[in-house]
């Protein structure tokens, strides 16, 4: 049996526990790993670094990417992570504050499945995640791989 994951590059501790909770809510907390910046968000996809011993599946069914993150910004690691053919398939969703048209435009030129606002709300925040959730470990199929 595939397990499906998902993991989280969020730096805003906040929003992570938002996050949580949300999938908490539908039982899919516990394929949820987290990681706080751009460079910890390539060093576990690629196995490097602090995750060079990581095991388990080789990637994560999606990854939920914020924008603004330190060390590497969201941009650049889905940039990185489209020129490689390790994850160029990867699917990935920009969940971030920014609501600026220039970073959904450069988001989809640069590769991004979906572009996703975060909602100011609380319930409609948590309502949006679970959807992610839903929809990318059990209703999209990915490619093989």
């Amino acid at each position: 049996m595939n397990i499906k994951s998902i993991l989280l590059v969020e730096n805003t501790r906040q929003d992570e526990l938002l996050i949580l909770r949300a999938l908490n809510k539908i039982n899919l907390a516990n394929v949820l790993d987290v990681v706080r910046d751009g460079q910890q968000a390539l060093d576990y996809l690629f196995r490097e670094g602090e995750f060079a011993g990581r095991c388990g599946p080789a990637l994560p069914t999606v990854v939920l990417l914020d924008i603004n993150l330190p060390r590497v910004s969201g941009l650049e690691v889905l940039e990185r992570l489209r020129a490689d053919p390790r994850t160029h398939l990867l699917p990935i969703v920009i969940l971030t504050s920014s609501d600026e048209e220039r970073d959904r435009l450069r988001s989809y030129e640069t590769g991004a499945n979906s572009f996703v606002r975060k909602p100011l709300d609380f319930a409609e925040f948590a309502v949006t995640v679970a959807q992610l959730g839903v929809y990318w470990l059990a209703t999209n199929e990915p490619p093989q791989g």
